[in-house]
């Protein structure tokens, strides 16, 4: 085919006999991105480790990955270890595992020019030189925790391309990132591919950065490419019904009860967090970071409320002051009129009213417990925890409020899939009927289709059980479909709040306005078909 560079063909992958890729072929070609998706476990990031020679040695491959005219399934690894980095480059989901700690940025990105540029003693100027093309001019002596996670994305982008490679391979790499950082990272993405000329493989689930950034797609199911075309071609016509339920997965809209008019469950009235910073020279005062700089908010009975704001805004750290896990300096909290910290310590009373569900469902369990006992920790708050046969109904309720059986808390909770580790710690979070619960980046590491079960197991909840929430998210498109009012914080502050729709179709403050037009809107069919 005229103008490929990288043609995979027939390529199949299997693992102690059990088939990972079946028999797919894809083509690449120069100057153009082709996106790979599909959900967690479809193969996606199985076939950019083949092109990349980094398969797991139990792990069988046949077919042909044909790159400038060598078969790179038939390539020994010394010659492999040329192409590496020098023509192909890989971007990976999480910048902090990818980079080194121990080393600053301008080693880890001088590094791969090194090895293989002819001479490599200008190593530390092309470094600084790749660096400022991603946007980074800083000094080369920064360690990758004293950035933030756009900029660590970055210094894995500069990694990637420092030796201009022909074929740029990224999996997932905006997935962890907040929506103006994310539209930063993608425009980077894009405008490399174009002053290059190199092919990019995208690999993501977000339909809405698919459509935005990819000139084919190819939609990935259980080992297979289910569909492949021009991205105005798939998104106007849809041929297999797996492309049709990612699409309308991702447009779902949860359907939630009406709110309640309640009384005021959660009160924050001014409250400040301040970190203290290293002295600037001996003897010095020591400065101090603010956080959170005179936040106030409230939160009715049965209202469902979301925070949004991009990372370092102050989410975490309000969040973590409303549960009495974070000191606070002035201002007051309180749930139900009862202060969530007396005499600067947490108020236990009050602490056992509210839980929590994390982003990590599997990270936030012990691995060697049963689900029976993961779901009644929150018991040891309450001052007489249930015992014998009322135990038992508790976790019988409370696995059968989010779908899941009651024979299940004999399991362990590597039997379950992502989205039902989400519901083990919803139940979690329910056993104890609480007055509130905050969802930390919920569903965020969830596929389009588990997310929007989730989101709909919300709503079923909100109606039977007249939840009052805080949801935490980047992810505008979530926050509009499951809360009823939001919060939008910036720098430590709230600088806008309201209701939901109104501030999503019409935002006053201009932080709101950049960040929802920063987020990527998941393209509408009628666009292509008037196109």
């Amino acid at each position: 085919m005229t103008g490929v560079l990288l043609d995979i063909q027939n390529l199949t992958i299997r693992a102690h006999g059990k088939p990972i890729l079946n028999g797919i072929s894809l083509p690449l070609k120069a100057g153009e991105i082709t996106a790979l998706t599909g959900e967690s476990g479809s193969g996606k990031s199985m076939t950019a480790l083949a092109c990349m020679g980094l398969l797991p040695s139990v792990m069988d491959a046949s077919g042909t990955i044909q790159f400038e005219c060598q078969n790179l399934l038939e390539m020994p690894e010394k010659a492999l270890t040329q192409v590496r980095g020098q023509q192909i480059g890989m971007i990976f989901q999480e910048p902090m595992t990818a980079l080194n700690p121990l080393h600053t940025i301008g080693r880890q990105v001088a590094e791969t020019i090194r090895i293989h540029a002819k001479p490599p003693n200008r190593a530390e100027e092309q470094a600084r030189a790749v660096l400022r093309k991603v946007g980074l001019d800083m000094p080369l002596s920064r360690y990758p925790h004293e950035l933030s996670g756009g900029q660590r994305q970055r210094v894995a982008i500069a990694m990637a391309i420092a030796l201009r490679p022909a074929l740029l391979i990224a999996d997932e790499p905006t997935t962890a990132l907040d929506v103006t950082t994310q539209a930063q990272i993608l425009d980077l993405l894009k405008s490399l591919v174009k002053s290059e000329g190199m092919a990019l493989m995208m690999i993501t689930h977000d339909l809405a950065v698919v459509g935005e950034m990819a000139d084919h797609i190819a939609v990935m199911q259980s080992g297979n490419i289910v569909e492949h075309a021009p991205t105005a071609e798939l998104f106007a016509r849809m041929r297999h019904p797996y492309t049709r339920a990612l699409f309308d997965a991702s447009w779902h809209k949860a359907q939630l009860p009406e709110a309640a008019s309640g009384t005021p469950l959660l009160s924050v009235r001014g409250i400040n967090r301040d970190y203290p910073l290293p002295r600037p020279r001996p003897f010095a005062k020591r400065p101090a970071f603010r956080a959170v700089n005179g936040v106030s908010l409230e939160i009715n009975t049965g209202e469902r409320v979301g925070l949004v704001g991009e990372s370092g805004c102050g989410k975490s750290t309000l969040t973590r002051a409303i549960l009495g896990l974070e000191p606070i300096q002035g201002g007051e909290i309180t749930l139900n009129g009862e202060p969530v910290f007396t005499h600067g310590r947490p108020n236990r009373d009050v602490q056992r009213q509210m839980q929590v569900v994390f982003q990590d469902p599997y990270g936030s369990f012990n691995p060697r417990h049963r689900v029976s006992r993961l779901i009644t920790e929150p018991f040891h708050l309450l001052n007489k925890p249930p015992v014998g046969a009322e135990r038992e109904r508790a976790i019988a309720e409370a696995l059968t409020a989010v779908g899941l059986t009651p024979d299940d808390q004999h399991k362990h909770i590597h039997a379950f899939s992502g989205g039902q580790r989400q519901r083990i710690a919803i139940a979690r979070a329910l056993i104890i009927r609480p007055k509130l619960i905050l969802f930390d980046e919920a569903v965020s590491a969830l596929d389009v289709r588990v997310r929007a079960t989730i989101l709909d197991l919300m709503a079923d909840l909100s109606r039977e059980y007249g939840l009052t929430y805080l949801f935490i998210s980047h992810d505008l498109g979530v926050v509009r479909s499951i809360t009823d009012r939001v919060l939008v914080m910036q720098k430590g502050r709230i600088v806008e709040e309201g209701p939901t729709e109104r501030v999503f179709d019409a935002p006053e403050h201009p932080y709101t306005q950049n960040l929802i037009a920063a987020a990527p809107r998941l393209p509408d069919i009628g666009d292509f078909h008037a196109a």
